[in-house]
């Protein structure tokens, strides 16, 4: 299968260096567009792959077309190569957001819809990425799609009415990571640890956390009683954190993320 994609950030090149690492697809199976011609030459060097400036052409080609662009220039994008899409081709919209029933409605006809919710550990190999798809949509196209998504680290398929949810949990919150793990190194660094080291010790240990949680599948509240021990260190911090409501103000983060993916 011809694998297009329109648009061609972070995300397209995640997705692009999954499949060809994983050999899900060889780079003659591939071709992508971007307006940049200058990013053109680069694409085609790095992945050996086909890149063009013309949404159009990428269009035509593709078996699976893969909308790899931001929320408010997907209805120009849709607008551009409407006309020449085909009824059997897949079309695939990692944007947040945008609903089947908003999706079929931009092309003006019900398509094979592939909506995906991807996030920027894609970059690594160890996305999670939500998938829903539109009735149209056989077992066979859907495990291809799941396949493809799982070259880069965990894809799931959800019902539409979770997607959302979706970029609340996994798709925004690695910037919610990051930030706690900033402010953790920041206290260290406060104590005297170089920042460096600061980083990574505090990396290594959310890694290794959630690495812990998923193999083991024990409750994360079970893990956290095994770090507390009785008048411990550990339950000191815990108690501080709980008095300043940090669960509480990332449960309110997440709502107010999954609300404004609604609202686009």
């Amino acid at each position: 299968m011809k694998i297009g994609l329109i648009g061609f950030g972070n995300m397209a090149s995640a997705i692009t260096g999954g499949m060809l690492k994983n050999g899900f697809a060889k780079p003659e199976d591939i071709i992508v567009s971007r307006r940049d011609e200058e990013k053109l030459i680069e694409i085609e060097s790095k992945y050996q792959i086909a890149a063009t400036t013309d949404n159009r052409e990428v269009a035509k080609e593709a078996d699976v077309l893969i909308l790899a662009v931001k929320p408010q220039m997907l209805s120009g994008v849709i607008e551009e190569i409407r006309g020449i899409t085909r009824p059997e081709q897949l079309i695939v919209s990692i944007a947040a957001g945008k609903s089947i029933k908003w999706l079929c409605e931009a092309f003006g006809r019900t398509v094979k819809i592939v909506r995906c919710m991807p996030n920027t550990p894609a970059l690594v190999g160890e996305a999670c990425t939500g998938i829903c798809f539109n009735r149209l949509v056989s077992q066979e196209e859907k495990t291809y799609i799941l396949d493809l998504f799982s070259c880069l680290g965990m894809a799931s398929e959800v019902p539409e009415n979770l997607m959302d949810v979706v970029v609340g949990v996994s798709g925004s919150s690695p910037a919610y990571v990051f930030m706690f793990i900033e402010a953790i190194a920041d206290a260290a660094v406060c104590m005297g640890m170089p920042r460096k080291q600061a980083y990574e010790f505090t990396a290594q240990a959310v890694m290794g956390s959630a690495k812990l949680m998923l193999e083991t599948g024990k409750h994360p509240g079970e893990l956290k009683d095994m770090v507390c021990s009785p008048a411990g260190t550990t339950i000191e911090a815990v108690k501080v954190l709980e008095e300043k409501g940090m669960r509480a103000a990332l449960m309110d983060a997440v709502v107010r993320c999954v609300e404004r993916s609604k609202e686009l």
